[in-house]
């Protein structure tokens, strides 16, 4: 019914139904997963902007580590890569295996210095997609999560003109409603 809140346990599931919206699915075209790979591929000897992200607090060596770069507005943050990219908006990706041991480092060139939304998926099965019960998700900042996507602010990276580290503590699955770091 109109004006009635949503409380407890019916925020809870409606957390669980919502969670792929705040994570970027959309009613458009699906992420293509080379979309944005190419941009943001980091060079050999390369000087220009650029991201290095170490990730943290993995919970295990299987599938993709996944890197995004989204502007930093909470419009655009996790966006559908095809509207991004159609409206010459800055979207960046990179993905790698994560190392057999020791930290995983992603790095990812950006267009230029400035402030940049940064999201982290850890595609445990492969599949391309956020699975609520299977992967782990971190961002910039490493802000709680709650009960929505986070505001772009909260997750956004000041980047210089060159390489810029950063570190993203990863948050699973614990419980049945909350995504929280392994360690906690």
């Amino acid at each position: 019914m109109a004006g009635d809140k949503v409380t407890g346990h019916g925020k809870k599931i409606a957390l669980l139904l919502m969670m792929p919206c705040l994570l970027g699915a959309t009613s458009h075209a699906p992420p293509d997963p080379e979309r944005g790979k190419a941009e943001g591929a980091c060079r050999k000897n390369e000087h220009g902007p650029a991201l290095l992200v170490t990730a943290l607090g993995l919970k295990d060596r299987q599938g993709y580590l996944k890197l995004e770069v989204y502007p930093s507005n909470d419009h655009d943050f996790l966006e559908n890569d095809d509207i991004l990219i159609a409206a010459k908006k800055t979207f960046r990706r990179a993905e790698i295996e994560p190392p057999p041991y020791g930290h995983a480092e992603l790095c990812v060139r950006l267009p230029s210095a400035g402030v940049y939304a940064i999201s982290l998926l850890h595609d445990r099965d492969k599949n391309r997609k956020f699975g609520l019960s299977v992967d782990g998700v971190g961002f910039a900042g490493n802000p709680k999560l709650g009960w929505s996507k986070p505001k772009a602010k909260s997750v956004s990276v000041n980047a210089g003109p060159g390489l810029t580290h950063i570190k993203i503590t990863m948050n699973y699955r614990r419980g049945l409603f909350s995504f929280e770091p392994i360690d906690r």
